[in-house]
């Protein structure tokens, strides 16, 4: 414990990131203060956010400062503690940071029950997008039982619990997803009503024969094409929760026209964006539901842990921008 390996930024990139964009160092571990404590992270969870946090201009948080270690959620271990709520051996789970030890205060930080859930499983079904999804889908998506919900980016770490906490609640749940593989997976392993495959597909004529009774919420992880053609099959009054917009986070060009714009008109649709951190202090009640589905064998997760350690970090992260992870991607240290 004499060495902190830590990601810091060292430039920002002009489309994907890169090795070059980082500088993947070796630091003293730092001591714990009064109050805080010190965790060394076994799983660091890398996010679709990443990208945007390390863009220039104005977002929902600063971007990550030149030569500042890199955002990110990870979970490991207390190692030494100076804070009343946290002891040496409590699993953790919290916005640290990309490294392998971090300093906390206990902000943006949660003790780790594995035994509802492997570790990994706290920055993933339990973690930041557990949350995404559900404040996403029951608070801006308001859900209901009946209702029919599309979801992009369907097998992924969000959208895979969207479409399983719409069946709990008694809705429909159609899913866009890239490749068959990943279609049947949450069709026949995760209970949805219907799968979409946009790379062999045409969502359009998909959605059409799928939702016969158009659609009431849409819960777009995505943008571009599919959520114009989405946009075009939207019931009257329907919700869409924007979470991200994965298709342009890379992108040199401008995105594709906003095509089907009239449909917010004509339909009266309630559009809304909205962060993960808007609901921070509900968490407890989102992670309280979560745990009781999961125990229940209601919210099925999927982690796709990559190996490497932190010197993989920038590849391993593109593989959310070209779709080579299935399930939460996490990077094991």
């Amino acid at each position: 414990m004499t060495e902190n390996r830590v990601v810091r930024l060292k430039s920002r990139p002009a489309t994907m990131a890169s090795r070059e964009n980082f500088d993947i160092v070796d630091e003293p571990v730092p001591e714990p203060g009064e109050g805080e404590f010190l965790m060394r992270a076994d799983y660091v969870s890398l996010d679709p956010a990443m990208r945007g946090w390390i863009a220039p201009g104005r977002s929902y948080v600063p971007p990550v400062e030149i030569g500042a270690v890199m955002r990110g959620f990870s979970a490991g271990h207390v190692v030494k503690s100076n804070h009343p709520d946290y002891r040496e051996g409590d699993a953790v789970a919290g916005l640290f940071g990309v490294q392998r030890y971090a300093v906390s205060d206990g902000e943006r930080a949660v003790r780790a029950d594995t035994s509802l859930a492997p570790l990994e499983a706290w920055i993933g079904g339990l973690g930041m997008p557990g949350l995404t999804a559900y404040f996403g889908l029951l608070e801006v998506g308001a859900v209901k039982e009946g209702d029919t919900v599309v979801v992009s980016a369907a097998s992924g770490a969000v959208g895979s619990l969207v479409g399983q906490i719409a069946k709990i609640k008694g809705a429909r749940a159609i899913g866009i997803a890239g490749g068959g593989e990943k279609c049947r997976y949450i069709v026949d392993e995760l209970g949805f009503d219907g799968a979409i495959d946009y790379k062999a597909q045409d969502v359009s004529e998909e959605l059409k024969r799928l939702c016969p009774d158009r659609i009431d919420v849409y819960f777009e992880n995505v943008g571009g094409d599919i959520m114009n053609a989405v946009l075009g099959h939207m019931n009257t009054f329907g919700r869409v929760a924007v979470c991200g917009l994965i298709a342009h986070y890379n992108a040199t060009e401008p995105p594709p026209r906003l095509t089907n714009l009239r449909s917010i008109l004509v339909n009266r649709l309630n559009v809304r964006g909205f962060i993960v951190f808007d609901f921070a202090e509900r968490n407890a009640e989102a992670l309280t539901a979560l745990a009781a589905w999961h125990s229940e064998g209601r919210l099925k997760f999927r982690q796709d842990v990559r190996e490497g350690g932190l010197d993989a970090f920038p590849d391993v992260l593109n593989l959310l921008y070209t779709g080579g992870n299935f399930g939460k991607l996490v990077l094991k240290l």
